[in-house]
């Protein structure tokens, strides 16, 4: 099997320098006149890049063969294979092709070489010179990835199996029955993750290609953009539901109990979301008005760079993460050496093409909806550079500011929080306003019975704040200046105090609440605003016309949808990451009786029922399981949980299984953690209020941008049968 991945590798590397040099000689003709020669070499290169596309699907259906099963020949899936059995253990076999290095980044390839069909496919059709040219640089992207999977050994996923892993007669040895899949990356969540960030990551590279195309053949209409920004949508929701179900993973299985700690890889998913969703807003301004071209050619760029920079962060070893790859030379120049072309590309290119690309970028008046676009870019990116900055801290010199020091998240949340809650009113106001200069009174009028509304609410939430979240907050603070306060409570207190003065920390969330409250209202009565105007002009119930209006002009809907949504999570992140509750401690256990004491925390009860050890169906996990009856202190019975401790016997690994009750405006979150050398229960119990709001919200913001993106595809098809209709 190894010789077929191998074989596969070498083809589809001479498909894609193939494609490479017909694309670039047919652009080189195209110039000099000869159209029917141009076309050719276009057209072989297209052929080209279907055939690299076939060659690395063969290559990922190899090791997908082998993970279903059990062929051990390649050294990669015998490091990465899963002896989990059920429909879930198919799953987690499946997802065997991006768990590792290697083959994550043939997964990769393979995703980008898919996009270059779609491409080619479409240039095929016309064989446009800017559709040529795109796939041209993006398959010089893909070229390199290819390369460093074939070139390279530490990146080769198809070595074939040798010692000290087989022995004489071809059996596995007892060294290799001690590897296989990290127990942690086997859960639902984590393994649709990577993929989900890969399909945004490689969707990433056209916009990109689109971008530099553009500038090859001194094309500054909105052409490109038009080509490009269905791909940087598609990226950007993709990118988006990788970072959610990432999110579930660490909320459920690593057992801390959040679901962001700002640690290095997940920062470097946030990197690459953050420019797409500039670079979306700027694809807006750019088709509408015309302008922000130099800055799109440029953000589109940006985009890929910083796919390639965390991509770089994850895979070089210059920042440790409790799930990064292991560190490669290799990577580190290939990604590094993409990150120097991709921005000097694009620096280069703007400057030979400065006068095509002129665009009046004047902002006329700083309430204006080209003021809000404008900033909304501007706090995307320059949080962005930050975050960058402060996540490879570590690895730079110690004389630069923050260099040689690994940063807590209380550092990032103080950055975080304040430029979240402006880019939320910026959001929250920009439907309001004109393009050029607002008029004041029409402001007035259309904010004037929303912010009335978002009061009601606001007082709501305030009520919320003053009688759960503010106590909960108190109760830590006054538990860790209490007199014999343990280490926990002391380090807990001095946590909250160290993210700023008590009023500014809570006066913080209380102004994210009023964002929150106009973001929500303003945004819902924009949409109703267009549901009953749309229902005016045809005649139909208001809610009918709602749904008719998703089709009709979908992209403006969606984003709106996005925009509610996003209100709905300040909620939540406001109160699961600034107002949490943890509680630490031993139940003294008799393992004689099977009883032990019960756990307290704000107004629940854990009641201690029962404790058992199990062995799992693949005869090598086994599972420490707890039972409790939670109850409120005024003796009401509310649920059940039973977290465990996973040990897998053969590699000694273990995996927390976290039990959580969930409530409409919080979460008890409880983690077993084993017993000490007395055979106490080691406990970790939260309180999460509104963590659920972080939850629906995003799951809604991604629906948003579904509509956004697959509506305007559904719209341009009623288009276009229409006019052949006529």
């Amino acid at each position: 099997m190894s010789t077929i991945g191998l074989v596969g590798l070498i083809v589809a590397f001479a498909g894609v320098a193939v494609s490479v040099v017909c694309l670039l000689v047919g652009q080189i003709l195209r110039k000099k006149g000869k159209a029917g020669a141009a076309e050719t070499a276009s057209w072989g290169g297209c052929v080209s890049s279907l055939l690299t596309t076939a060659a690395l699907t063969v290559c990922c259906g190899v090791l997908v063969y082998c993970f279903m099963t059990g062929d051990m020949s390649i050294e990669y899936v015998l490091m990465e294979h899963s002896d989990a059995d059920g429909v879930l253990g198919v799953l987690y076999r499946f997802s065997g092709l991006w768990a590792g290095r290697e083959g994550s980044l043939l997964f990769w390839a393979w995703l980008i070489s898919v996009f270059n069909a779609v491409v080619a496919i479409r240039a095929m059709k016309k064989l446009d010179a800017l559709d040529c040219m795109a796939l041209f640089v993006s398959n010089l992207v893909l070229a390199a990835f290819v390369a460093v999977c074939l070139f390279s050994e530490s990146n080769m996923p198809f070595i074939a199996t040798a010692a000290p892993y087989i022995d004489a007669q071809g059996n596995l040895t007892a060294m290799a029955s001690a590897l296989g899949m990290n127990p942690l990356l086997e859960h639902w969540a984590q393994a649709i993750h990577p993929p989900t960030l890969f399909i945004g990551y490689a969707g990433l590279t056209i916009p990109f290609a689109y971008a530099i195309a553009a500038l090859i053949v001194n094309d500054s209409s909105s052409k490109w953009v038009s080509r490009a920004s269905r791909y940087a949508m598609f990226s950007w929701l993709f990118l988006g539901i990788g970072i959610g179900l990432g999110a579930i993973w660490a909320y459920v299985v690593l057992g801390w109990g959040g679901y962001w700690a700002w640690d290095p890889v997940e920062n470097a998913s946030l990197l690459s979301w953050m420019v797409a969703l500039a670079l979306v807003h700027s694809f807006t301004v750019y088709r509408q008005r015309g302008a922000f071209k130099r800055w799109s050619i440029m953000c589109a760029c940006l985009a890929f760079t910083f796919v390639v920079v965390g991509t770089f962060i994850t895979r070089s070893g210059i920042v440790q993460s409790v799930h990064a790859f292991a560190g490669d030379p290799v990577s580190l120049m290939l990604f590094g050496g993409l990150i120097a072309v991709a921005v000097l590309v694009g620096l280069v290119g703007i400057l030979i093409r400065w006068k095509s690309f002129k665009s009046d970028d004047t902002i006329e008046s700083m309430m204006s909806k080209s003021a809000a676009y404008y900033f909304n870019n501007v706090i995307m990116i320059v949080f962005t550079l930050v975050l960058c900055y402060l996540t490879v801290a570590s690895a730079l010199p110690t004389w630069l500011p923050f260099g040689g020091q690994a940063l807590s998240a209380g550092t990032y949340d103080a950055i975080a929080r304040p430029l979240g809650i402006v880019y939320c009113l910026i959001i929250a106001v920009c439907p309001l306003l004109a393009w050029n200069a607002t008029d004041r009174g029409e402001f007035l009028r259309l904010a004037k019975v929303p912010a009335i509304c978002a009061v009601v609410l606001f007082a709501g939430l305030m009520a919320y704040f003053v009688t759960t979240l503010y106590p909960a907050y108190d109760a830590v603070i006054q538990a860790g200046a209490a007199e014999g306060a343990s280490q926990a409570a002391i380090a807990a207190a001095d946590d909250l105090l160290a993210q700023g003065p008590v009023w500014y920390y809570n006066g913080l969330a209380v102004v994210g609440f009023a964002v929150a409250s106009l973001l929500f209202f303003n945004t819902l009565f924009m949409i109703a605003r267009a549901a009953s105007k749309r229902g005016k002009a045809t005649g139909k119930n208001p809610v009918v016309a709602f749904f008719g209006m998703l089709g009709a002009n979908s992209a403006k809907y969606g984003g709106y949808i996005a925009h509610f949504a996003m209100a709905i999570i300040l909620v939540g992140l406001i109160g699961s990451s600034m107002y949490v509750t943890e509680k630490t401690g031993y139940l003294a256990f008799d393992e004689e009786s099977n009883t032990a004491e019960s756990f307290y925390i704000q107004d629940y009860e854990l009641r201690y029922t029962d404790s058992s050890v199990e062995t799992m169906p693949n005869g090598d996990d086994v599972l420490y399981k707890v039972e409790f009856d939670v109850y409120k202190t005024d003796g009401t019975y509310i649920g059940h949980v039973n977290p465990s401790v996973q040990l897998a016997a053969s590699t000694q690994q273990t995996k927390l299984n976290a039990s959580v009750i969930s409530f409409p405006t919080e979460d008890l979150f409880v983690v077993y953690r084993g017993v000490n050398e007395a055979g106490d229960l080691s406990m970790d119990v939260r309180v999460n209020p509104l963590v659920s709001f972080a939850w629906v919200g995003f799951a809604l913001m991604m629906l948003g941008t579904a509509i956004a993106l697959f509506g305007r595809r559904r719209e341009r098809c009623g288009e276009k049968l229409a006019q052949d209709g006529e």
